[in-house]
């Protein structure tokens, strides 16, 4: 593996925020050591306070990479298998309805994780708004992940890939299996073990919540503008999405990456899953057509996608110099993560921008292009 240029990942990194995003934070670990450190900017919307060793983040969807690894702890331990029926612990998903089908269908494990289960994104779904209304803010994570299936699949699950709420599920799921709530089974299994003691699930509305970074979003005129610090996915304040909920800050999740890079063992040699489950994260789970949806929707083109994270399967079709096998995932406000376990190599990169398209067509790829 190349050595990385230091000085001109720097140097984009602030290239960066001189292009309008208030602040950037990156790590890079190679076998458990901390082999680079860069943060630019200011966290407040008066662009005042720089940015911190410590400062939190909304993660929104880099919450999947720690759902999955939940997902496979129990996988591991015969608690759960990839091939279940979900109604096996989720009884409203025993058999689901499908646009323009008129037999109902099992939802297995393996769909949804990969994002093939047929669910999307939307969020105001009668089931949601029926939930909501009844319960109000002590809706649980299960009544509203129950009421997802009120609404008919897009497809037949295993058929399609669609980016939407199957990790919500699946966190309802480790549930359901584990007799714990979600947090509690995070902090207990990951959090604790790995010493990531600032994440935890943020509430709907995040306002004078300490160290939380200015959130922002990109408008219609590219501009870079204070918003609220919510997290829409955080549909009640008693739920916790596994798909999008988490509240870290960049040091945390880093140890994640380091972890997961280097086989699941820890830099203090904890270890939190085994080699051969890391492996298997990273083995393709989509088909002709979901492959093409993944490139068409989502605009992965060269990748495919595992057990919740992207896995580049063709570099020279990327257009990337990563090998392939690199593995990972993002979020809606611009975070990334991506590990190599041939390497040991981990890197993990925040921001706190919405709706920042190019983030993820430029940003990310030319970050993996100077690690890798």
């Amino acid at each position: 593996m190349k050595d990385i240029d230091f000085k001109a990942l720097t140097e984009y990194l602030d290239s960066v925020v001189e292009m309008g995003v208030p602040s950037v934070d990156m790590i890079i670990y190679r076998d458990h050591k901390e082999i680079y450190r860069h943060m630019h900017g200011t966290v407040d919307s008066e662009k005042k306070v720089p940015v911190a060793r410590d400062q939190r983040y909304l993660m929104f969807s880099m919450t999947k990479v720690i759902t999955m690894t939940a997902v496979m702890q129990l996988v591991e331990k015969g608690k759960l298998s990839l091939e279940d029926e979900v109604g096996k612990y989720l009884p409203a998903y025993s058999k689901v309805s499908v646009k323009g089908e008129d037999k109902k269908y099992p939802v297995l494990m393996k769909h949804l994780v990969s994002m093939q289960s047929g669910l999307d994104y939307d969020l105001n779904r009668p089931g949601i708004v029926r939930v909501l209304k009844e319960k109000g803010s002590s809706a649980s994570t299960r009544e509203l992940v129950d009421s997802f299936t009120e609404s008919p699949m897009n497809f037949i699950p295993g058929t399609h890939f669609l980016y939407s709420l199957s990790h919500d599920v699946a966190a309802a799921v480790i549930e359901a299996v584990s007799g714990e709530k979600f947090s509690e089974y995070l902090k207990k299994n990951i959090f604790e073990p790995l010493h990531m003691d600032d994440t935890f699930f943020a509430k709907p509305d995040n306002t004078g919540l300490d160290r939380l970074a200015q959130q922002y979003i990109c408008n219609e005129k590219n501009e870079y503008v204070p918003m609220d610090q919510s997290c829409c996915y955080q549909l009640s304040e008693c739920y916790e999405s596994g798909g999008a909920g988490l509240v870290s800050c960049t040091e945390d999740y880093a140890k994640l990456g380091d972890t997961l890079a280097c086989g699941g063992i820890s830099a203090e040699g904890v270890r939190i899953l085994n080699p051969e489950t890391v492996e298997q994260i990273k083995v393709n789970l989509l088909g002709e057509a979901s492959i093409y949806d993944l490139e068409h929707n989502m605009g992965r083109v060269g990748y495919g996608y595992g057990i919740g994270m992207s896995v580049l399967l063709d570099a020279k079709k990327a257009g990337a110099s990563a090998p392939a096998g690199v593995f990972g995932w993002d979020g809606a406000a611009g975070s990334c993560i991506t590990m190599d376990t041939a390497s040991k190599t981990s890197f993990v990169y925040t921001q706190h921008v919405r709706n920042m398209g190019m983030v993820y067509g430029v940003v990310h790829p030319k970050l993996k292009d100077f690690v890798f």
